[in-house]
């Protein structure tokens, strides 16, 4: 079974109803569902949604991913300690947000990819990265 860590981007695409991230996270999530595709998420990624939501489109949209988070197909990890470590370490070598070294260390875990167009993942060499942005410039 393929197993795909999301990242907050492809989620904050997708509540955004951005194409084509959008679509791509809906086919994800049915995949998951159907039982094909196993999807994982950093509990800090999931923080990160509510917090940008709340802060830029309302609380009402961030109460209702709230609710969601629990129910979609996707398996909420909360970090251990050591991956807590991991995921600092990752931040400081490489040019990335604190949450995002989250992301990166579960799909390093899993040893899978991870879905985003955050381009700050770019800058991490060893990290699988399933693309679902926009070409760079």
């Amino acid at each position: 079974m393929k197993t795909r860590v999301l990242d907050s981007w492809p989620i904050l695409e997708w509540i955004k109803e951005r194409q084509p991230a959008a679509d791509i996270v809906e086919n994800l999530l049915a995949q998951a569902e159907s039982g094909a595709m196993r999807l994982l998420m950093s509990a800090i990624n999931v923080g990160e949604v509510y917090y940008y939501v709340r802060k830029y489109q309302g609380e009402r949209l961030a109460e209702s991913w709230r609710e969601l988070s629990g129910t979609l197909p996707v398996t909420i990890e909360v970090p251990t300690m050591e991956e807590i470590w991991d995921a600092a370490l990752l931040k400081g070598r490489h040019p990335i947000a604190y949450a995002d070294a989250f992301a990166a260390a579960l799909a390093q875990k899993y040893r899978c990819p991870l879905v985003t167009g955050d381009p700050e993942f770019r800058s991490i060499p060893d990290l699988e990265l399933d693309w679902i942005g926009r070409a760079p410039a």
